[in-house]
């Protein structure tokens, strides 16, 4: 059973949309209610954010928190005087780096890391590595869970034109480029008959995910990112993943070699990629880096068009990446790290 003595507050910044980040700190959340260990989420200004139907963990507004010693105090790296509370009251304060570029985003002049009590956690090995790079300091690891009831593949692609999912959310110019790109490279592409273009940014999860049930590849823009949620959603619907890691995405991403469907090197990036089980998952380049994904772009056209056994492999690669992130494998990781935080001799160690 887990220690009942703490109580540990998630700190949901006032946001007016439940984003990618905000929905990670939510499941954390509820595995930890589910699993026993106290816990409330706790608002900055009331009815900020507007939490789901489906969330049952206690709320609490900013002005009702009272920390002490023994809580645990959970703040997103964006929001680094949201820790006042915690530090003031002695309070296990950890740090959910969620994307490594803003860690250093919202601290105050003046202030280092280094002169806070707090610890850290990550949101993938490549940020814990960052993390480590930066500061010195050691952190463990939760990463997102996705619900695969929701994302899943379909028992058949549509027929008919190849359609190419993208989220423009933080590149947009790169996207309007890689099609334009695109377009000129490929002409006989550039008719509807031939490919559709589905931008998916603004949608709910359950729209996302019937999108992305009814295309066969997804273009990734996003940089930087600390785990590059929308991929690995696409990979789960079935999706052949092309474009940029962002950083945190070499958690789970994979090139696909010459044996795997490509008829080009795959490109590594220079800093430590994790290992993984799966074999290659997508088609992945430097981020920013616009011909390359388009060069990539055509590489999953041409599979998708061919058929056969090496695009079977792929697809099956990113069922078993989709599964490694089920919210099962989430919550597992949350219950496993959460005694670590909150024991003293670890805490010490973390520190």
């Amino acid at each position: 059973m887990p220690p009942s003595t703490f109580t540990t507050y998630v700190f949901l910044p006032p946001m007016a949309k439940i984003s990618g980040g905000l929905a990670v700190l939510l499941q954390v959340a509820e595995h930890l209610d589910r699993g026993g260990f106290p816990v409330r989420v706790v608002r900055r200004e009331g009815g900020r954010p507007a939490l789901p139907e489906w969330f049952q963990v206690p709320v609490m507004e900013w002005g009702r928190l009272q920390l002490d010693g023994d809580d645990v105090w959970l703040v997103p790296e964006g929001w680094a005087n949201a820790l006042a509370p915690g530090l003031r009251a002695g309070a296990k304060c950890v740090v959910y780096v969620q994307n490594w570029a803003y860690l250093f985003s919202s601290l105050p002049q003046g202030v280092s890391w280094r002169d806070l009590a707090v610890s850290f956690l990550a949101v993938s090995r490549p940020v814990s590595w960052f993390i480590e790079q930066a500061l010195g300091r050691s952190s463990l690891v939760v990463r997102p869970g996705i619900n695969r009831s929701l994302f899943r593949p379909p028992d058949r692609k549509p027929d008919g034109p190849l359609r190419v999912a993208f989220m423009p959310r933080k590149n947009k110019a790169l996207a309007d480029l890689i099609r334009d790109l695109f377009s000129a490279r490929n002409p006989e592409f550039g008719l509807a008959d031939q490919m559709i273009w589905i931008d998916i940014q603004g949608r709910s999860h359950a729209e996302v995910a019937e999108l992305l049930t009814h295309s066969h590849i997804f273009l990734a823009t996003g940089f930087p990112e600390g785990f590059s949620l929308p991929p690995l959603e696409a990979m789960a619907c079935g999706c052949l993943p092309v474009g940029f890691a962002g950083f945190g995405g070499w958690e789970y991403m994979t090139p696909i070699n010459e044996e795997g469907g490509g008829d080009q090197e795959p490109w590594r990036p220079w800093f430590p990629v994790p290992e993984n089980p799966w074999p290659g998952n997508g088609f992945w380049v430097p981020d920013a880096d616009a011909m390359a994904a388009v060069l990539a772009l055509e590489q999953a056209a041409r599979l998708l068009r061919n058929q056969g056994p090496k695009l079977e492999q792929a697809l099956h690669a990113g069922q078993l990446t989709a599964d490694a992130f089920a919210l099962e494998a989430q919550r597992e990781q949350v219950l496993a790290v959460w005694p670590k935080i909150t024991s003293s001799k670890a805490w010490a160690r973390l520190t």
